[in-house]
């Protein structure tokens, strides 16, 4: 275990944003994985591989970019010791990076799924502000204590750890209407 972690430590001092960027693809994959198997109950043949895909795409070339560039941003701005650091640093984090980057986020991904633009529009409108109170039930926390006893070079992979879990309710909350159109376009079909 301890060789995995110098490797990992030694590719991450290489190549932070390549590692920090296939680490936020890789486990947001794993959310959607998680929220279609264990709560959406979907089978091995209603899997859908395509939208692990575009999660694991959208964490790789879009999250984990921008998570690495704002911490440093934050980091440079208020320091990385104390807590008010840590506090300053979370206000800013919520009240003004989670809001904007889950238009973002959201935007992106409606594309990647094939929506159009006025499709995507009604995602955000209907999504949005659950999304952003939802967050802010539980990413103080987490950032309260990513910024204040994490080193900057492991935040990403922290809050992409926890993220885990955040991504599985994404998943399920961004693709829930997709999965009772066609639950019900299924159930009004006649049986053959």
């Amino acid at each position: 275990m301890s060789a995995l972690l110098r490797a990992y430590s030694s590719a991450l001092r290489r190549f932070p944003t390549t590692v920090q960027s296939i680490q936020a693809g890789s486990l947001m994959a794993v959310g959607d994985m998680t929220s279609q198997m264990l709560i959406e109950r979907r089978s091995l043949q209603q899997y859908e591989w395509q939208r692990s895909a575009r999660f694991f795409t959208l964490g790789t070339v879009l999250v984990g970019p921008a998570l690495r560039v704002w911490y440093g941003v934050l980091d440079r701005k208020f320091g990385s010791l104390g807590r008010a650091a840590a506090l300053k640093k979370v206000f800013f984090d919520q009240a003004f990076f989670a809001p904007s980057f889950l238009v973002v986020f959201l935007g992106s991904l409606g594309l990647m799924q094939g929506k159009t633009a006025n499709e995507v529009q009604k995602q955000i409108k209907k999504d949005y502000i659950d999304i952003v109170i939802a967050g802010w039930m539980v990413w103080p926390a987490v950032q309260v204590c990513n910024f204040s006893f994490v080193p900057l070079h492991h935040q990403v992979l922290v809050v992409q750890t926890f993220a885990l879990f955040w991504n599985t309710y994404l998943a399920w909350k961004i693709n829930r209407e997709d999965n009772v159109t066609e639950n019900e376009t299924q159930s009004q079909q006649p049986e053959r």
